[in-house]
């Protein structure tokens, strides 16, 4: 087997009996705006720290949310927000209320921010999760914050659930008028003191009250989202090292076994990175569902992950992984956004992630660039990856018990028939004490363009991927 230098040495990759010429993203001609800061003075959090943006389009409206102040040892000071109320022309920023003690709330801490909108009640909705620190780091609740002025003021925070050990919440509305369930909204969680048991909570009164529904499932990372015909599909990481998804077509009363999408195969990023292979998942207007995550199948003796594509009509028949980055390096945390207007064939969706220009650095010489691909065909095929920021050292980045941390999640938001806006926190250099990492998006978001014809579209690994070591965390915050 070739050394590392010498599997950087190779600029041609023959695979599956196909002929795959790399090459390097083009840095793309784009201005960033910046969309958050770390606004917390407090001496116990590291200072100037942001990371796990994410972001939700309606009308002309996009908000995001991301975690402010990062923690060593797990969860941030608070949540702050950014508000855009015309498609991301201008924004408006501040932190959510009454979550933690340094926003007048009860938690010690908090992290995993999702944003969702309910169309039914005009209300927008961030749910993140609570954290403790009192006898160590403990998910003391799931909580919701709510905005009934297009996301410009948010009230203190409703509790979802609490008890246990929670951790990674993410949440989605049904927003389809013809649903069944039009404007039910749904928060997915897991339970780490309890093997990391999937639950999924429903409101129908926009996020005011909750019902909790234990799942057979169990997992990280668990990502609802909703068909038009008003099932709920939430794809998540099984700890057989699986992506896997659950289903339910009665409004999240009850939830199916859970069905394979694909194993995982990993490549452990250089770097001291903090990069698990979570899912990054959306649903287009006729209800095909897309599934995104890291994988090194497809790179020669699993050098590198590249970002891969799974699709189902129906959340329970998934069709074979396609490979999505073709460029070389290392490709991860990726963030998927489709535009919920098109389907099929001429589906839009956009991609952003993070990026190693070499998968085998070594710590000191890593740098991380963040990237931009699209698609107008579906996922068919995709545009040159194009380079939005870097490049950056992984020691600009919070530290954290578990590496150097970007974020779990990015995400990118597309505004029906127009742009797509990625949301993603990039660093500078440290200085005066403090770190400079900040969340940007594109000024004017980026246009969606399809790819030539693809280069691959088989499911098949070259090699086996790294299997988790025996001490992986089955927790993430």
């Amino acid at each position: 087997m070739p050394s590392p230098a010498g599997r950087r040495a190779i600029g041609a990759l023959v695979i599956a009996g196909t002929l795959l010429l790399t090459s390097a993203p083009a840095a793309a001609d784009v201005r960033l705006t910046e969309i958050g800061a770390d606004a917390y003075a407090n001496a116990t959090s590291q200072h100037g720290t942001q990371a796990g943006p994410d972001t939700f389009q309606w009308g002309t409206t996009i908000v995001t949310a991301q975690q402010a102040g990062r923690f060593f040892d797990g969860g941030a000071s608070g949540i702050a927000f950014a508000t855009s109320g015309d498609n991301g022309a201008t924004w408006a920023k501040g932190v959510l209320p009454g979550i933690t003690g340094f926003g007048g709330g009860p938690y010690q801490r908090v992290s995993n921010p999702s944003v969702a909108y309910d169309a039914r009640h005009d209300v927008w909705l961030v749910a993140s999760l609570g954290l403790t620190d009192t006898n160590g780091i403990t998910g003391a609740a799931v909580v919701v914050s709510r905005s009934d002025d297009g996301g410009r003021t948010w009230a203190n925070p409703v509790v979802v659930a609490a008890g246990g050990d929670l951790d990674k919440s993410w949440i989605a509305c049904d927003n389809t008028p013809a649903s069944p369930y039009y404007g039910r909204c749904h928060v997915a969680f897991d339970d780490h003191g309890a093997g990391n048991a999937i639950s999924v909570a429903r409101s129908a009164d926009s996020g005011l009250t909750w019902t909790v529904t234990a799942t057979a499932a169990t997992g990280l990372g668990a990502q609802p989202v909703v068909r038009p015909d008003g099932a709920v599909v939430v794809p998540y990481l099984g700890g057989d090292d699986r992506i896997r998804a659950i289903r339910s077509r009665d409004g999240g009363a009850t939830w199916s076994d859970s069905v394979p999408v694909s194993t995982v195969q990993r490549h452990t990023p250089a770097g001291g990175l903090r990069a698990l292979p979570l899912p990054s998942a959306e649903t287009d207007a006729a209800g095909t569902v897309y599934v995104v995550w890291q994988d090194c199948r497809f790179q020669l003796f699993c050098a590198g992950n590249d970002i891969v594509l799974a699709t189902s009509a129906d959340g329970a028949q998934w069709d074979h992984v396609t490979r999505v980055t073709a460029d070389g390096g290392d490709h991860f945390i990726p963030g998927l956004g489709v535009d919920r207007s098109t389907s099929g064939g001429s589906a839009r969706l956009a991609l952003a992630y993070y990026r190693y220009p070499d998968a085998a650095c070594a710590e000191a010489t890593c740098r991380l660039t963040v990237a931009y691909t699209s698609s107008a065909n579906g996922g068919g095929s995709w545009s040159p990856p194009a380079e939005l920021r870097g490049p950056m050292k992984p020691d600009w980045l919070a530290n954290t018990a578990q590496g150097r941390m970007a974020g779990d999640y990015i995400s990118t938001s597309i505004v029906p028939g127009g742009n797509a806006f990625p949301a993603f926190t990039a660093a500078a250099a440290p200085a005066g004490g403090a770190y400079d990492v900040r969340t940007y998006t594109v000024s004017g978001g980026l246009p969606i363009t399809g790819g030539g014809p693809a280069l691959l579209s088989i499911e098949g690994p070259v090699a086996a991927g790294d299997t988790p070591p025996p001490d992986a965390p089955a927790t993430a915050r």
